[in-house]
């Protein structure tokens, strides 16, 4: 394949869901086309634009080129070692670099599934992604799973039959970011969409065969919605049924515009011991569907939480009944443990020596009922 115009390398891009540390991330557009949202960050002052499709072949062309070179490096005498690796790493370029340790990356993972990046992979034309589906396909054939973030406003305009041969081509997973059906909670956060569309989207990318995975986001509706949130989120996904849906508790670092509503008093954050009341809520709400819960997130109180709609229910809601039920002095260690990577789950409150740390924490960093949810708040953003 030939150079194409004013390609300067393989790129990455900043992000992927914590379900894709295995995959090749391929970059089709960089950053956000939205980009307002108020509680995210990542691409902010980032310019939206589209990758060329000839760049983005050279990318899979470039990821294949050193592939090959791996497997041909893996049959030498020594080839495995990771001495021979990093002196063939020093000898190239800094883009060059970035490629390769992508491939190995890749290569050491076994090399089955591919992330589209960045954000909206679902704007660019039916047409170009096709192409770029299928390229990956032609030129990579063991990989068994494609998929993309995608947004709602931008499902909800691609025509069924578009969506139909996005699955024909190999696009096997979208990933979009719900975060709340709430109307109020989606025009106060900028979030560009209402519930409505979100169904649209959804039952859209159901109805092409494609998987569908689906995250809440605990805590987006504050004080005022946090009810609201977790019942109107809670009817959306019903209405969709996807393949799965993801917690992802929120978190405001300083840089996004929701922390400027906090300080104003315009927005009005929950603790965790609310964030709990409001997953249960959420929890127990969703009905009639056989989505799988995930709980893939540093952020979530809960890691246990995981489990498939409608026979783990039970199982899924039992550590946050048990969270709920302890006294509030229990409650502060809890949080204080998980909040600071000492306890994974519920269940670890019985082991002593991590309790015993978990205390020494709270003494130490003189965290009460009354501070808790601010430290854990500045806990927090350490993750984002």
């Amino acid at each position: 394949m030939k150079n194409a115009e004013n390609y300067c390398g393989f790129e990455l891009g900043p992000i992927r869901p914590p379900s894709e540390a295995q995959s090749l991330l391929l970059r089709v557009v960089r950053n956000c086309p939205w980009n307002k949202c108020k509680f995210c960050g990542l691409y902010r002052g980032k310019k939206f634009s589209i990758r060329p499709l000839a760049h983005i072949l050279e990318d899979i062309a470039t990821i294949r080129h050193y592939v090959d070179d791996l497997q041909k490096n893996m049959k030498r005498p020594g080839g495995r070692d990771r001495k021979s690796l990093m002196a063939y790493h020093a000898g190239l370029s800094e883009n060059q670099q970035v490629a390769f340790q992508a491939a190995l990356n890749w290569f050491q993972g076994g090399m089955k599934s591919v992330f589209l990046q960045d954000a909206d992979a679902l704007i660019i034309k039916p047409d170009d992604l096709v192409a770029i589906l299928l390229q990956v396909r032609k030129t990579f054939p063991q990989v068994d799973r494609i998929t993309s973030y995608a947004r709602s406003h931008s499902i909800a305009r691609i025509s069924d039959a578009d969506m139909t041969r996005l699955a024909q081509a190999g696009l096997n997973r979208i990933h979009i970011g719900m975060e709340s059906a709430s109307d109020e909670i989606l025009s106060f956060v900028k979030k560009s969409v209402d519930k409505k569309t979100h169904i649209v989207a959804g039952q859209k990318v159901k109805r092409a065969g494609i998987e569908l995975s689906e995250s809440f986001m605990p805590g987006l509706g504050g004080e005022q919605y946090s009810r609201a949130n977790a019942l109107e989120t809670a009817d959306a996904l019903n209405q969709i049924n996807p393949d799965f849906i993801r917690i992802r508790t929120l978190a405001i670092p300083d840089s996004v515009e929701l922390f400027q509503d906090y300080q104003s008093g315009a927005f009005v954050r929950i603790g965790d011991v609310q964030i709990a009341e409001e997953l249960l809520l959420f929890l127990e709400t969703l009905q009639g569907i056989s989505s799988t819960i995930k709980s893939d997130h540093i952020l979530n109180l809960f890691q246990e939480v995981e489990g498939r709609l409608p026979d783990d229910r039970e199982r899924m809601t039992a550590p946050i009944r048990e969270f709920l039920a302890m006294a509030p002095e229990e409650q502060l260690i809890y949080i204080l443990g998980r909040r600071t990577g000492l306890f994974s789950r519920v269940g670890e409150m019985k082991n002593q020596d991590l309790l015993q740390r978990a205390e020494e924490i709270c003494e130490t960093c003189q965290v009460t009922l009354g501070n808790v949810d601010i430290f854990t708040a500045e806990m927090m953003k350490r993750f984002i």
